[in-house]
Parts: C-alpha cells; structure tokens; sequence
C-alpha cells in the first residue's frame, strides 16, 4: 500500500484542519467498527485510521514525519491499537505487519468503505483538491473506491432530517468546528434494530449484566464508548451500573465524555431514561 503513503509537515494549514476534522468525528468511525464487528457478514470493505510516524533520519531532504496507514483496529477510549499498512521509507524501527499502538488524539485520519463508497478520508481529500480531475480519476481507480467530491467528507452512511423535513447525507465538512455549525447526527440503526433481541435477552436472563469481558470491560461501558444510546438505555433499564470501572478506570460516563456522546451522558445521568 505504498502508493497511498503521504508525507506533509505540520505548517500545512490544509493537513492540519483535515487531521482536526478527523479526531472530531472518530467517534462515528468507532461507532460504525463497533456493530461492524458485531455482524456476521462483514459489511465494510477496508476500516483504517492514519498516524504520522517522527522519522530517525534529520538529514536534509528527509521529512520530519511519515504519515501511514493502520487497519484492525482496536479503540480503548485512550489509544488505539492496530497493525501498520504500509512499508516505512524512512523509519527503520517498525515495518509493514507490525502491531501499532498510538494515543488517539495523534491520529491524522480515518476512513471506512461501505458499499464502494468512502467516508471520512480528509487528508485523502486535501490531496484530492489538489489534482487534476484526470488526476484524480486515476486515483480513485486506484483506491477502487468513490470518494466524491473533495469538499464533500461523508461521516456517516445514514441520513438525519433538517428542520425544514428534507433528509440529506450528513457531511463531515457541517462538523468542523470551523464551520460553526452543529449536526444531530442520528442514532445507528443497528442501535435501534437491535434494541428489542437485547431486551429479549435481558428478559430471559439479565444475572451476567454487570460481568465484565476477557478484556475487563461491561457491557454498558462498550456501549457508552460507542455511543449507542438505545443500547445503554435499555442497559441500564436492568440494572447495568454506569459506576463501574474498566481496567483503565473508566466508567461508562467517562467513556461517553471523552467520546462526547452528550446523549449517552444524558441517559447515563437519569435525564433521558
């Protein structure tokens, strides 16, 4: 995948917004990997995020930070753990195939396919604005996949009402925190579709509600970091305690905190339950 590596230095304005614009909307990149996982039949085709990687190498000519790509994609609400995509060409300590570990507010990027289509991709996208419609043509092809328009960052596959009633895509562009604007980003609907099979189960049996996994997590602690409202509500509609701690101490309203899932806290806190 060396073909998709790009280098830029910090001073890019462009490369700084996109990396902004990726860390405000990660949250909906794991929402979408937590019911990803959960399929039985993948849906997505490629679930990646980007870091940029300091280079060994000060010489002149070599540049301060190797920007690449991760994939399996593991989230702790503190780092993110995942194995490196791409072949280095100036860092010598870690090659393509490694397992990654990087704190989550280092990431650059993020992007998903689903159906052929990409969401996130900023820094792709500045890259994008910048070529040649021939020029991009080819690499789309490249990628395989459609991105669109190079304004036009999807976050999400689903669609939200405006106020006037018309449904329109949700575009991570309306998310930036530059734009001043915000977006009621929707429900997932596995979140809602699944709700009744949870409370079903929960009816039958609710004794293991507040066990913890092999990982040391709850069940309303992975919920509340993925932002799954429907889920947690009816979590916490048996007896899920929000108090508890994971192994990094964190309970599920820390969790939805760092995340900024505001209607997760707000159902956590006994305002919508």
């Amino acid at each position: 995948m060396s073909e998709n590596i790009y280098m830029f230095e910090p001073s890019e304005k462009e490369m700084i917004q996109a990396a902004m614009n990726a860390r405000d909307t990660f949250k909906y990149f794991w929402r979408e990997l937590s019911w990803e996982y959960r399929r039985i039949v993948p849906a997505l085709d490629l679930s990646i995020v980007k870091f940029a990687f300091e280079t060994e190498d000060k010489s002149e000519g070599v540049p301060s930070h190797e920007h690449m790509w991760i994939s399996e994609i593991k989230f702790d609400g503190i780092d993110i753990t995942g194995i490196l995509m791409n072949q280095p060409n100036w860092i010598k300590s870690i090659r393509e195939g490694d397992q990654i570990t990087q704190n989550a507010n280092l990431l650059t990027d993020w992007m998903y396919t689903l159906e052929g289509r990409a969401y996130g991709g900023y820094s792709v996208n500045v890259m994008r604005a910048s070529m040649s419609p021939e020029e991009r043509k080819g690499h789309d092809q490249a990628w395989g996949v459609e991105f669109g328009p190079p304004d036009e960052v999807l976050v999400t596959p689903y669609i939200d009402k405006k106020p006037d009633g018309f449904l329109s895509k949700i575009f991570g562009k309306s998310h930036s925190k530059s734009s001043g604007e915000t977006i009621n980003y929707p429900e997932h609907p596995m979140s809602i579709n699944m709700g009744e099979k949870i409370r079903a189960a929960l009816s039958a049996d609710s004794t293991s509600i507040n066990e913890a996994d092999e990982d040391g997590w709850t069940m309303i602690q992975r919920e509340s970091l993925a932002g799954n409202n429907n889920s947690v509500k009816i979590l916490l509609e048996f007896g899920a305690d929000p108090g508890l701690v994971n192994p990094n101490g964190h309970s599920s309203t820390d969790l939805a905190r760092i995340m900024g899932w505001n209607e997760v806290l707000q159902s956590l806190n006994g305002q919508n339950f």
